[in-house]
């Protein structure tokens, strides 16, 4: 095969699977329409229709540049809620329907109820922001779990190398709460009650966006799936 097209072949596979780059990438032009988001968010109490409108406008930039495979799923995590408060938010977007509204953990270093601190960090034990894109699963130490690949360069491209996974844990369940005022910590993982975490994930995997949230400025001001 002609060098100049193994070359080329290859530098397209990268292009596909790369973190995205602000500089690199045109901002995506799709904006949801109001009245879906109104729906949607009044199905899911605690989420904020912002945060909602940010989810999907990531998702539908991820989608449009191949990186997303299965978007009719939409996974919303709030962080900027407690972890005494459900705020992951699973949506199917074709159906218009909310499909789970759970507890979710946030990193040991992240904080305590309310996390704070959000880092890319391999050993920081802290959890990521930004847009992910669900793997495929696997069973260890947490059991059943579910790989999750960082989109953005600097926000949560580590995730892979720091073994962030969706799983369930003990530590994720109202006697937690009950007894600490708040959930258990991950090293970083989005864990979830141990009852749902097989059915969340087997509805996840195999190529549906997940949007990790928090009202970090930089962040905001830089990712490459936002519309501006």
């Amino acid at each position: 095969m002609n060098r100049f097209l193994v070359a080329s072949s290859a530098a397209l596979a990268l292009a596909v699977v790369a973190p995205a780059r602000a500089s690199t990438l045109a901002p995506c032009s799709a904006a949801p329409a109001d009245s879906m988001i109104s729906y949607l968010v009044g199905q899911a109490p605690g989420l904020r229709s912002n945060v909602l409108r940010l989810a999907i406008n990531a998702a539908d930039c991820a989608t449009n540049r191949g990186l997303v495979h299965r978007h009719g799923l939409l996974t919303v995590i709030d962080y900027s809620l407690p972890s005494s408060q459900p705020r992951l938010f699973v949506f199917d977007l074709v159906a218009r329907k909310l499909l789970f509204r759970e507890l979710v953990a946030h990193g040991k270093n992240s904080g305590g109820n309310l996390p704070s601190f959000f880092s890319n960090s391999s050993g920081s034990l802290a959890t990521s922001l930004g847009l992910y894109v669900t793997e495929d699963t696997y069973t260890g130490h947490n059991g059943y779990s579910l790989r999750l690949r960082g989109l953005e360069e600097g926000v949560n491209d580590m995730a892979s190398s720091r073994a962030i996974v969706m799983h369930g844990a003990s530590y994720v369940s109202s006697a937690a709460i009950q007894a600490l005022g708040r959930l258990g910590r991950s090293w970083g993982c989005p864990a979830v009650r141990k009852e749902i975490a097989h059915k969340m994930i087997d509805t996840l995997r195999g190529g549906t966006p997940v949007f990790a949230y928090y009202p970090e400025k930089s962040w905001l001001a830089s990712s490459a799936f936002f519309h501006q």
